[in-house]
């Protein structure tokens, strides 16, 4: 074990690195952001970092670009600063996306930024749900790669689920859809999905039954909430009856909040806390589930030097 938990938050999500210290029982570190003239950041880290465990939080979330650079920053300063160890711990990391070359003369942006990460001098990773779970295998440093299902799942273990069907938006997602169905005891089904643009996607088809069911549509995350508002469409034309949204990360961009307010059926929107959800207060349905508890048990392991693969096979609920 190394010296003293020391946390510092980024700009981007304060309140969920305050949840978590308050969890862990430490103070949260203060640090200071500031602009130059010429529009550069400069990070201050005003606490003892020498010999210490550091953490630094921040998710990629709008304004992505100066949310990352802020990380960086903090980071640089942290290893300057001699902390012992210093882990990054981003619970949404958006550049999952950039996960591959898909096109001719483009950046894959995941492996960029996961260079980028470990230069500034994080020595650990700490995320959740990533958009492509191959991202992990970018990094040279320890990743550990959290998951929001059984959290997600204990929501609805509340609820009648008899005539439930867990549906994934689309064949890649089904490996987690299954595991949350299995945990809720109902079946799974997907949909057949072609991505047209970052805004427009078309789902061709469900592959499983139904009709007549009630479902509970499981994504990684809503940006633009193209994919939702498609999959309900077909949905609907299948049979379905009310529909239960969730993701892990609400991020709810663009025409995301008008589109879910004006879709039919929609009982119950239920995301967590992974991003700030100040702008998403408009949807009457949401449900905000905290993984605070998650990510402060998976420090209090690292830190201890204790597994953080247990956490998903040895315990229910979190919090």
């Amino acid at each position: 074990m190394t010296g003293e938990i020391t946390v510092f938050s980024g700009s981007a999500h304060p309140e969920f690195a305050e949840d978590l210290c308050r969890i862990l029982g430490v103070e949260l570190s203060p640090s200071r952001t500031s602009r130059f003239s010429n529009d550069c950041l400069q990070v201050q880290l005003r606490a003892n970092c020498r010999l210490r465990d550091v953490y630094v939080v921040q998710p990629l979330v709008p304004p992505v670009q100066e949310n990352l650079f802020e990380l960086l920053l903090m980071l640089d300063a942290a290893r300057a600063a001699s902390a012992a160890h210093i882990t990054a711990v981003i619970p949404h990391f958006a550049y999952a996306r950039s996960d591959k070359k898909d096109a001719p003369r483009i950046s894959i942006g995941a492996r960029l930024v996961a260079d980028m990460l470990q230069t500034a001098g994080a020595t650990r990773v700490l995320t959740m749900a990533l958009h492509a779970p191959q991202v992990h295998g970018f990094f040279s440093v320890p990743v550990d790669h959290l998951s929001a299902t059984l959290e997600l799942a204990a929501h609805f273990r509340r609820f009648d689920l008899t005539n439930t069907v867990v549906v994934s938006p689309d064949l890649g997602n089904a490996k987690v859809a299954t595991e949350f169905a299995r945990n809720l005891g109902v079946p799974v089904a997907a949909g057949s999905k072609r991505r047209l643009s970052d805004d427009t996607v078309v789902i061709d088809s469900i592959v499983g039954d139904v009709a007549g069911k009630d479902v509970i549509v499981l994504d990684d995350e809503i940006a633009t909430a193209g994919s939702i508002v498609e999959l309900l469409r077909v949905l609907r034309q299948a049979g379905a009856g009310p529909a239960s949204v969730v993701c892990t990360h609400g991020l709810f961009t663009g025409r995301a909040i008008e589109r879910l307010l004006h879709e039919p059926g929609i009982t119950q929107i239920v995301t967590t806390d992974t991003v700030p959800q100040t702008g998403s207060r408009e949807l009457p349905n949401l449900v905000v589930r905290s993984v605070a508890p998650l990510f402060a048990e998976t420090i209090h392991r690292i830190h201890h030097g204790e597994s953080v693969s247990s956490l998903f096979s040895d315990v229910e609920t979190y919090g």
